[in-house]
């Protein structure tokens, strides 16, 4: 094994890492919740990854998300992160796909090749289609909730979707999924805090996002590592 995993290989055992190493995981979606868990996944020592994301980092992003930063401002989330994810592990099998998934390509982009797929997409559509094709698949999956509008980390858990409360986009997810024949056997990251109503800010609706709420600078890099451990886990039969 490298060198740089010789803290990781005492805690996962050698064949623990040699199961990661082997392992293919999907990351959808590298914003404030995606790049700080394609980065654990990466740290982690997962051999095979694909990262998808077609924005460029925007000011905005800058208090949340580990791509943004004021020299990044413009560049593709998918080009800085995957830099940064080679540069930790340079013999990472690494394919980058630069894309906002549309809800057909949410679809198709789930094959059987993967271990997990790791859904963090903030649009509603393209993450329903990309939850019930790696359901339908019966691939693992991972999705994340509303990290928007919280501040309490004590709140933020991983469970089925059919247990969720007081997230609205949760609430959204479960009845479209209900709709699909889907009420659960799909784990999600998300927090029983109610958000902050008064931090919502309408949208244009392009790429399928509709609203958003503030957020702040650890609730989705916390969302991140929920959904990193989840996958970590299972990957070392420890789930």
């Amino acid at each position: 094994m490298a060198i740089w995993t010789e803290r990781a290989e005492l805690l996962f055992r050698k064949e623990g890492l040699e199961k990661l190493k082997n392992a293919n995981v999907l990351v959808v979606g590298l914003g404030g919740v995606g790049s700080f868990a394609a980065e654990f996944i990466a740290r982690a020592g997962v051999g095979t990854m694909t990262i998808v994301d077609g924005d460029v980092v925007d000011i905005t992003n800058i208090n949340r998300q580990l791509p943004a930063l004021h020299s990044t401002v413009g560049q593709p989330k998918v080009d800085i992160m995957g830099d940064r994810l080679m540069d930790i592990n340079p013999e990472l099998k690494l394919t980058r796909i630069k894309e906002f998934l549309s809800p057909e390509r949410a679809t198709s982009i789930v094959t059987p090749e993967f271990d997990f797929v790791l859904d963090c997409i903030d649009s509603l559509t393209p993450k329903l289609n990309l939850i019930a094709s790696a359901k339908r698949q019966k691939i693992k999956v991972i999705s994340n909730m509303g990290a928007g509008g919280k501040f309490e980390a004590s709140k933020v858990m991983v469970t089925d979707i059919k247990k969720t409360k007081y997230c609205p986009l949760a609430k959204n997810v479960r009845k479209r999924l209900k709709k699909m024949g889907i009420s659960s056997g799909i784990k999600v990251v998300y927090s029983y805090e109610k958000p902050d109503e008064g931090s919502i800010k309408m949208t244009d609706g392009t790429n399928f996002k509709k609203s958003f709420y503030g957020t702040n600078s650890w609730m989705p890099a916390l969302f991140g590592l929920h959904a990193a451990e989840t996958v970590i886990c299972h990957l070392l039969d420890r789930s």
